[in-house]
């Protein structure tokens, strides 16, 4: 698979579909009563049963290989094992992430505090205030993050410091100008994460939903960081994301022109922003997808396509394992495959697609591994 060079620098988290044919005079058993056919035939509401007893079944063992991966030695796998428990709300992972915002690595501490804003895990709260003083500043914008997400209503008090919520927003304003580029993505990956709920989950709370104006002031920034002549691919790429996940239907123009870039990794990039769209216009962009060259780009549609409650790119992951398309393959391109068709699984969910975890999970590869454990924590909710 052909990469745009340069363009996945940076603090990146690693960073996700077959019809229902119904068939009439075709089967003897068509016209019995539901769950009689075929004599010993299990009903349909057995096979659900069964099927999510089998994927109850995984879900220690993909714990354990999340588990694991937080305390590798290589930042890659804990950013990707960190993502994982935020993502699918592993709380009970959350005090070891907790621990990781004093790793050593930046992406390490990066990620971690953008996983305790995302999960809203109060119990850290004093060491991400630490990381307001950190001394880079891909840091302290996810600490400003996490401190939102964790504030009250007026301020924040740490060790007899209080910060504003309006001045961690800040830090955040102003590390969209800044002009290094990997600053400037990663405040446009935060600015994105604002179209949810952003205040504390105490219901007594006020303030806890994006109001028009704090949306259009955000939106405003990341269109200043669209157009600004200093921001590289890397940077519109990841602002044109968070355009995406705010709803803002403007920028479908140029999620397309990413889905029909001559690089596989532009296409996967716009494929994932057209899921976080999540517009009609945009789900019929991501079927147009499954029609892609490069197997990898069609995985990545089959996942958003899932993430969008189609299951039309099933049959692109079932053709990974029934037809063995990673044959002649290298064993990076392999574990390319695979960790692509197991967070397809995670959002496709089918019995047809989710057998395959099992195998997954004991991979050779930590990161196909990691991928399969979190394809299991999402088809176990």
């Amino acid at each position: 698979m052909k990469k745009a060079k340069g363009r996945c620098a940076g603090i990146v988290v690693f960073c996700c579909l077959l019809c229902t044919y119904g068939l009439l005079a075709v089967c003897p058993y068509a016209c019995l009563p539901t769950g009689r056919r075929g004599g010993n035939e299990p009903s349909q509401k057995s096979k659900i049963e069964n099927r999510k007893s089998k994927i109850d079944s995984l879900v220690p063992e993909a714990v354990q290989i999340i588990e694991t991966a937080l305390a590798d030695t290589d930042p890659s796998i804990k950013d990707n094992a960190i993502e994982v428990v935020a993502t699918t709300r592993q709380i009970g992972l959350m005090p070891k992430v907790g621990r990781l915002l004093n790793d050593e690595f930046v992406s390490v501490r990066f990620t971690a505090a953008l996983a305790v804003g995302d999960t809203q895990y109060r119990f850290v709260r004093e060491s991400v205030g630490q990381l307001l003083k950190d001394r880079d500043e891909n840091v302290r914008i996810a600490a400003a993050y996490a401190m939102y997400r964790l504030g009250y209503p007026d301020n924040f008090r740490l060790r007899g410091a209080t910060v504003a919520s309006a001045e961690a927003l800040g830090l955040i304003r102003k590390a969209i100008v800044s002009k290094d580029q990997d600053i400037r993505a990663n405040a446009a990956l935060i600015l994105g994460k604002f179209n949810s709920s952003l205040g504390p989950r105490d219901p007594s709370l006020e303030r806890r939903t994006t109001s028009d104006e704090r949306r259009a002031t955000i939106l405003k920034l990341l269109d200043w960081a669209l157009s600004d002549k200093d921001s590289g691919d890397k940077v519109r790429f990841q602002v044109a994301e968070a355009m995406a996940m705010l709803g803002d239907e403007r920028v479908y123009p140029k999620l397309w022109t990413m889905l029909i870039s001559a690089y596989a990794d532009d296409r996967v990039i716009g494929i994932r922003a057209m899921g976080a769209l999540g517009t009609q216009q945009a789900k019929n962009a991501l079927i147009t997808m499954l029609g892609d060259k490069v197997l990898e780009v069609r995985l990545a549609a089959a996942e958003q396509l899932g993430c969008l409650g189609s299951t039309q790119g099933e049959p692109e992951v079932l053709d990974v394992f029934r037809k063995e398309f990673t044959a002649g393959m290298d064993a990076e391109g392999i574990e390319r495959v695979h960790t692509f068709a197991a967070l397809a699984i995670g959002q496709i969910r089918t019995a047809a697609v989710t057998e395959f975890l099992p195998k997954l999970l004991k991979n050779q590869s930590k990161r196909v591994r990691i991928a399969a454990a979190k394809a299991v924590l999402q088809c176990a909710k």
